[in-house]
C-alpha cells in the first residue's frame, strides 16, 4: 500500500517554471518505479515521464527537454521539474508508483489527488 500526495501546482505564464512534488508513504518507496501522468480536460490521461528505481528515466515528446523528473529516495519524493511551459501544458498532474515491463513503465493501482497545472498569460 502506497499513499501519494502532488503538490506545487499553480498558474504560470508561458515560458515559465513549475517544480512538482509528490511525497510517499506507506511502502518502500525506492522498488518502486515512479511515474507522472496528466490529463487535460476532455482528454485522455497520458504518461509525461517515468524514473525506474535505479534512476533511469524516460520522457513523452513533446516535453523532452523541457521536463526533468527525479527521486530523492532518502525522502520518498519523486519530482517534477517543468520548463518553457505552453499552454498546452495545462492539465491535472498525477503521480503514480509502478513498476518496469520489459521496456514500458506499468502504472500501478496508486495515484496522487493530482495537482492542477495552469499555463496562461
Amino acid at each position: 500500500q502506497v499513499q501519494l500526495v502532488e503538490s506545487g501546482g499553480g498558474l504560470v505564464q508561458p515560458g515559465g517554471s513549475l517544480t512538482l512534488s509528490c511525497s510517499a508513504s506507506g511502502s518502500i518507496f525506492s522498488v518502486y518505479a515512479m511515474a507522472w501522468y496528466r490529463q487535460a480536460p476532455g482528454k485522455q490521461r497520458e504518461l509525461v515521464a517515468h524514473i525506474t528505481h535505479r534512476g533511469s528515466t524516460n520522457y513523452e515528446d513533446s516535453v523532452k527537454g523541457r521536463f526533468i523528473i527525479s527521486r530523492d529516495n532518502a525522502k520518498n519524493t519523486v519530482y517534477l521539474q517543468m520548463n518553457s511551459l505552453i499552454p498546452e501544458d495545462t492539465a491535472l498532474y498525477y503521480c503514480n508508483a509502478g513498476q518496469m515491463g520489459i521496456t514500458d513503465y506499468v502504472a500501478g493501482p496508486y495515484w496522487g489527488q493530482g495537482t492542477q497545472v495552469t499555463v496562461s498569460s
